[in-house]
């Protein structure tokens, strides 16, 4: 483990990868990075949490196939903890049920590890700034999957939930492709009001990430296109 502290305009980074090799190589990369630094790095599930309670980053890479269960608890974990840690899922599985399971339970950012070093930095900076980097062939399927829903039996209605006049201004811009500080120069509000507004927005959609928020909304018909 690396624990580290940095003033509050670096992104603080934690990893958590089985692989050494590749756990190195993630460091590797974060400290050459000026804006960036490692807060810590864990192997296991167990070690994670331990490493939690020492500090949540800003972003925390997660890799899904662990030892000692799924890295998809961890984002769950982290997202009910902090809500303002952005989780970037970095694995080698890049089919449909693991995308879609990731997104649901908090991650915003879905990478296959043959990402090379720059644009896995930026999109480190990215993720952090409210974007959802996204490898091209996990977009395929998030498209193909958006053109041809699952039947929903449920008949979900959004009655009951009372988005602002901002907020679902916010959620629209969201479901565009803007991120937290385009919409606020948009906007004319400050980069952390718009994440104030997405955490609520959050709540009410009962929702862990900006894609999740996303889905629900247009589930529930609260998004016009």
């Amino acid at each position: 483990m690396l624990p580290s502290e940095s003033p509050s305009q670096v992104i603080r980074v934690a990893a958590l990868e089985d692989d050494a090799v590749l756990r190195d190589r993630y460091i590797e990369l974060v400290f050459s990075a000026p804006d960036m630094q490692v807060l810590w790095t864990a192997a296991t599930i167990a070690q994670a949490r331990a490493a939690l309670d020492t500090g949540t980053p800003d972003v925390l890479l997660v890799d899904l196939g662990l030892p000692d269960g799924s890295g998809l608890d961890i984002i769950r974990n982290v997202k009910q903890r902090d809500p303002g840690c952005e989780i970037m899922v970095v694995s080698v599985f890049g089919d449909e049920e693991n995308v879609l399971a990731a997104i649901e339970a908090g991650a915003s950012g879905y990478l296959l590890k043959d990402m090379l070093a720059e644009p896995f930095l930026a999109a480190i900076r990215e993720l952090r700034a409210g974007g959802s980097p996204i490898s091209p062939s996990i977009a395929r399927i998030l498209l193909t999957r958006s053109r041809h829903p699952p039947p929903d039996d449920s008949a979900a209605s959004s009655e009951g939930i009372d988005l602002g006049d901002r907020e679902a201004q916010i959620l629209g811009l969201v479901a565009k492709g803007f991120n937290f500080g385009e919409i606020g120069r948009l906007l004319d509000i400050s980069t952390n009001t718009v994440r104030t507004h997405i955490y609520r927005i959050y709540r009410k959609l009962a929702v862990h990430s900006r894609g999740e928020a996303v889905f629900e909304a247009k589930k529930l018909g609260l998004l016009d296109f």
